[in-house]
């Protein structure tokens, strides 16, 4: 079931309403990532407001999810001893079967349904498993069957799996909450979801072009005799009996089934597997065989006559269901084969629940900005994880397109009508140059804790580094000025030298920069950096057109501190990634201890010792998100992070050691001293981003394309594996020459599809010119199927027009990563939320790369 946005706060008013001292605390599956912290602390905050007992658990994958499904949720259903309650999901299980994998749905108590456990699914990542969004429902609690007997039980309420007004919570069940995409977008994967689910039961045998076959199964028991001797064909007489024996077994399976199709769609080995479509449906009704077979012999009249006077058989409509069947299949096929992207961060979403409510303030305020910012420091948007593509708006404009730029404005509205500022801070702010563009470093009183709008140049913890280590590290600069090169720290120097900033002034701590040279800056890069390709480095001059778009947010700590959102991303990010000593835990205990911790960890092949370093980490990042002392003592965490990141990027460029496979590039990090920091996924795909950005520029400058998608490789000595991500290369409308190429791949699967069509079609007429006494019937028959296919096929056509004509290349290294290792013995590890991270064994990389290598990772 999903939740409709304007429906966004029903769910959480039923929980108040109901709750009461002896009510089950709520539990909160955290993911560890920067956009679902703020969104715990979020609801954490609004939990604590109605004094709502709640336990958070700190997911970091699959295999994590599973065993707090097992220990934490399953005794939390009725049928095991519990008192029912509700499970969020922040972030975690939005693209698997969250019934199966938090043991919700057993085997042996299936009957009994999810013991009034409801959960509540907040995720950002696409695409969605469509069994939690249009199924989800309790069984046990299911109050009629649709008509005619067929399909699942409803729930009162639910329209299609969309929750209604009159929707009562509470009774169990997966409800996912939708951020308006659902409705807007999964319209036709809605339809052929239900149509699958409300489909009788028919047995698949994948010979649907034929079916003569199986009707002389049906007809006779036994085609041929002992000597294999073709037996004479039954009379019309005869074969009414076994059709009506026929339709009793076909009207038998009506109660609800779960069962996986034959066509059903594969999901990793490794990674619970996704729900199986129910094969069911009222849309087709079986005539009775009486009306459908006439007593006598059939007339050789005209064809039309025929057609007109006889019905259907029910080898024609058992076809047209398979037919029908396997359209719905692909629809959902081609809905998850289009790789993954990313929606509005669920940090947003919470927020808005906070504001439909009337609890917004400040402090959920600045929580909902920093996860919506931390979404670009990871390169998530609409293409999946990958670099994008910005404007000339500067800031972070271009992040997200349209609907980013929407969320952004949305937020600065919020400030200004939370943070109204008075005649004295005007004056103030005027007096230090902030009105005209200079970015504030100080807060404006001892209690100041506001949030301000502030024109941020894209560098990196300018108000904690010199605005040159600010400016070297800065992965938009790096990129276009060639950093990692010779000439290119030229480029820095002349870029500082026109703006009149000296080398030893710009080394200089940016706070204790000349107060002349701030002010002037920003103006001077408007003016300048253009010449070297940097039209987005700061946002435009303010205007009534343009108003503030591409500014970022400031908040202040009084004197303690003055960061902006995107600092306070990139430090959290660091805790999470590296922790606050900058050095993991598990590497400490092994240099204090010796060797049997050495060993210990060498034996840690499910990762388990590595989950619970990562697990500890998250309590620090979650109290730096409430303590300004914690975040600043992280700092150096954070520039120690970006240092490896420039200084190991530069070493792959340098050296050359980045190759062209055939259908990304590819690179290797296997030593060097920072190679110990790249085992987390989360800082190796910042490292992923920083490459594949300064090789999109590359290309770009030698008249390339938009981009080449990256895989990158990073040794885990300790472990014995290889953890690999994979990056798309960006993309959006008008991608040129890879544009073309998807469409020339489509125009030729689509004369594939037409020459199978001709070849079927061949096939039956040679059959129907052997079955002499059913050759009119047989004609009009496959002809009419015929005409059906043709229009399946349109429509599959169309539907996939529909889906991939929105211009953007989504990130599929998750789907090829699947199929490597289905067709491979490479040993692969698939547990990270995010599909375009694997662990792969260090001696199978090479084979993995190669199987890789042939498959489509973009489209």
């Amino acid at each position: 079931m999903y939740l409709p946005r304007s429906l966004i706060s029903h769910l959480y008013l039923h929980l108040l309403k109901t709750h009461h001292p002896l009510s089950p605390p709520v539990l909160l599956l955290v993911a560890l990532e920067s956009d679902a912290l703020c969104a715990c602390r979020i609801l954490t905050s609004l939990l604590k407001r109605d004094y709502i007992p709640h336990k958070i658990q700190p997911i970091s994958g699959y295999g994590d999810l599973a065993r707090a499904g097992e220990e934490l949720v399953r005794p939390m259903r009725t049928t095991e001893g519990g008192s029912g309650g509700v499970v969020v999901c922040l972030g975690v299980g939005g693209l698997v079967d969250l019934g199966v994998v938090l043991s919700l749905q057993v085997e042996e108590d299936a009957q009994e349904g999810m013991g009034e456990v409801e959960v509540w699914v907040v995720d950002a990542r696409r695409p969605w498993n469509l069994g939690n969004v249009f199924g989800g429902q309790d069984t046990a609690t299911s109050t009629a069957t649709t008509q005619n007997g067929h399909g699942p039980r409803s729930v009162r309420g639910v329209d299609n799996g969309r929750i209604q007004q009159d929707y009562k919570p509470g009774r169990g069940g997966i409800v996912v909450f939708d951020d308006g995409d659902i409705d807007e977008e999964l319209g036709a994967e809605r339809d052929a979801y239900c149509a699958l689910v409300q489909m009788p039961d028919v047995e698949d045998d994948g010979d649907e072009s034929d079916g003569s076959e199986l009707e002389s199964e049906n007809e006779s028991e036994g085609a041929t005799n002992g000597n294999g001797q073709t037996k004479k064909r039954k009379s019309w007489s005869d074969r009414k009996d076994e059709d009506d024996e026929s339709e009793d077994e076909d009207h038998r399976p009506r109660q609800r089934r779960r069962s996986n199709s034959s066509s059903s769609i594969n999901s990793s080995p490794s990674r619970p597997p996704r729900r199986g479509l129910v094969s069911t449906s009222n849309d087709l009704e079986i005539p009775d065989s009486t009306n459908a077979s006439p007593s006598g012999s059939p007339s050789r009249g005209p064809r039309s006559a025929v057609s007109a006077s006889k019905p259907p058989s029910p080898r024609t409509l058992r076809r047209r269901l398979l037919r029908l069947r396997r359209k719905h299949e692909a629809v959902l096929r081609t809905y998850y084969a289009l790789g993954t992207s990313y929606s509005e961060p669920i940090s947003s979403i919470l927020y808005s629940l906070a504001s439909e409510l009337g609890r917004e303030d400040n402090d959920l305020l600045w929580l909902a900005i920093v996860g919506v910012g931390s979404m670009e420091l990871y390169g998530r948007s609409m293409t999946g994880v990958g670099i994008t593509h910005l404007d000339d708006s500067g800031g972070s404009a271009g992040w997200g397109g349209e609907r980013g730029e929407r969320i952004r404005q949305v937020l600065r509205d919020e400030v200004r009508r939370l943070n109204a500022p008075d005649v004295t801070d005007t004056n103030r702010d005027i007096s230090r140059g902030e009105a005209s563009g200079v970015i504030p470093t100080t807060a404006r009183s001892p209690t100041d804790t506001s949030i301000r709008l502030s024109p941020e140049p894209r560098f990196l913890l300018i108000r904690h580094w010199s605005l040159y280590d600010s400016m070297l590290h800065s992965p938009y600069l790096s990129a276009r000025l060639h950093i990692w090169s010779d000439n290119g720290r030229k480029r820095l120097h002349k870029l500082l030298a026109k703006m009149g900033v000296s080398l030893s002034q710009c080394k200089q701590s940016y706070t204790h920069m000349n107060m002349d040279l701030k002010r002037g800056l920003r103006e001077k890069l408007l003016k300048y950096a253009p010449v070297y390709g940097l039209d987005g480095l700061v946002p435009p001059t303010a205007s009534y057109g343009r108003g503030r778009e591409g500014w970022g947010f400031v908040r202040s700590w009084g004197w303690k501190a003055c960061l902006s959102a995107t600092d306070v991303g990139v430090v959290i990010g660091a805790i999470l990634e590296v922790g606050k000593s900058g050095v993991g835990g598990t590497e400490v205990n092994a240099w204090e201890r010796g060797g049997n911790v050495e060993k210990r960890v060498l034996s840690d092949e499910d990762g388990k010792v590595e989950s619970e370093e990562w697990i500890g980490r998250f309590w620090e990042a979650y109290d730096g998100l409430e303590n300004i002392d914690v975040l600043k003592s992280a700092l150096p965490t954070a520039m120690h992070l970006h240092r490896s990141i420039l200084r190991t990027g530069t070493s792959l460029l340098s050296k050359h050691q980045i190759r062209h496979l055939r259908a990304f590039r590819m690179a290797v990090v296997k030593e060097g001293p920072d190679v110990i920091l790249f085992t987390h996924p989360a800082a190796l795909t910042k490292l992923a981003l920083w490459i594949a950005e300064a090789v999109a520029v590359q290309e770009n400058d030698k008249g390339g394309g938009k981009g080449t998608p990256l895989v990158l490789a990073a040794l885990n000595e300790k472990r014995g594996v290889y953890v690999v991500v994979g990056t798309g290369g960006g993309g959006g409308p008008g991608l040129g020459r890879e544009g073309r190429g998807r469409n020339d791949g489509r125009e030729m699967k689509r004369v594939e599809k037409g020459a199978e069509k001709v070849r079927k079609r061949k096939e039956r007429v040679e059959r129907d010119e052997d079955d002499e006494e059913g050759e009119e019937e047989t004609e009009d028959e496959d002809e009419s199927d015929t005409d059906d296919d043709d229009n399946d096929d349109a429509e599959e056509e169309d539907y996939e027009k529909r889906s991939k004509g929105k211009g953007y290349v989504r990130n599929r290294f998750g789907n090829a990563f699947q199929q490597v290792v289905d067709e491979t013995n490479a040993r692969v590890r698939i547990d990270s939320f995010e599909h375009c991270v694997v662990e792969v064994r260090k001696e199978d990389l090479t084979g993995f790369l190669e199987g890789l290598s042939m498959k489509a990772v973009v489209g």
